[in-house]
């Protein structure tokens, strides 16, 4: 074979063996994927979250994007009736009609006295002013707010207040203190020297007085038939700003005692009830302030006569 010939075989076979190691590169750059282990079907992988069809249709969905061939879907808009916005709140709650609450059953004090003594004015209560909201003024309110078409709550609000204002004048100190809701008994002798608490029991009154003069009066009640409260001449022994009764455990404030355990003191079931009730002996007042400047006044010793 001539040269030329060996040389044109040459470059056959180095071509041939070129295309061999094409080929074989090819082999290997497709086989750089991960595969199925030896004997297992490659399956396909699971779907993740958002990439499933129906997901297709969501707003931010996972799917890819359309191709060309297919047109995309528009994003369907949310109905009235889907609407997840809450309903707006009422800009401010409901005022109560009635107002703030301003006294009601068990309050005390000079705007109670007040209360009383512009309903009693107007008939709406009819005893002297106490400055203790009990079961009597409940009802003198009661009666008022009916009057007025108001709620008969009892209690005294700033509705009915207003209203009270409006239809009343400034109580007089005479309106607001008044001597007592009945005319007070001429003294018996025995209380015409001296310092002396003179209680009748007919007025159902006591007068404080000082050699023959009235310094005050005010109303009181007495002992039941079944205990009733004593009568005759007596003196202060003891006096007790804060007392409790040691047998009905109750409350005794401004107790001055004169004969064993029956004493002059405030109840304020008498300013709450006037006189359904009564006591066990003692003479009770009803005008804590009245009675808080007597026991300021009496000294131990000091006279008392208990009389009909």
């Amino acid at each position: 074979m001539t040269s030329t010939g060996r040389t044109g075989r040459g470059y056959a076979l180095r071509g041939a063996a070129a295309a061999v190691a094409v080929v074989a590169l090819a082999a290997v750059t497709a086989g750089c994927k991960e595969q199925p282990a030896s004997g297992a079907s490659a399956a396909p992988s699971a779907p993740r979250s958002g990439d499933s069809p129906a997901d297709d249709a969501k707003p931010g969905g996972g799917s890819a994007s359309p191709s060309a061939s297919t047109p995309a879907k528009a994003s369907p808009k949310p109905s009235a009736s889907r609407t997840t916005t809450p309903p707006t709140p009422s800009a401010t709650p409901t005022a109560d009609p009635q107002g703030k609450v301003l006294m009601a059953s068990g309050s005390e004090g000079k705007q109670v006295r007040e209360l009383q003594a512009r309903l009693r004015q107007i008939g709406h209560f009819n005893r002297t002013p106490t400055g203790y909201y009990g079961t009597v003024t409940v009802a003198a309110v009661q009666s008022f707010q009916g009057k007025r078409g108001l709620s008969r709550t009892g209690r005294t609000d700033s509705v009915t207040w207003q209203k009270l204002l409006g239809m009343t004048h400034a109580p007089t100190a005479a309106e607001l203190n008044p001597p007592t809701t009945r005319p007070v008994a001429k003294p018996d002798k025995r209380c015409l020297t001296g310092r002396v608490l003179c209680i009748s029991k007919n007025s159902r009154t006591l007068s404080w007085m000082i050699d023959g003069k009235v310094v005050s009066s005010m109303d009181v009640r007495f002992g039941s038939q079944y205990t009733p409260t004593r009568e005759g001449t007596f003196s202060v022994y003891w006096k007790s700003r804060h007392h409790v009764s040691t047998i009905y455990h109750t409350a005794m404030p401004y107790a001055m005692f004169f004969s064993g355990g029956q004493a002059v003191h405030y109840s304020s079931d008498f300013a709450a009830r006037g006189y359904s009730g009564a006591s066990h002996g003692c003479v009770n007042v009803r005008d804590e302030g009245k009675i808080a400047a007597l026991f300021a006044a009496v000294r131990n010793g000091d006279k008392v006569v208990v009389y009909k």
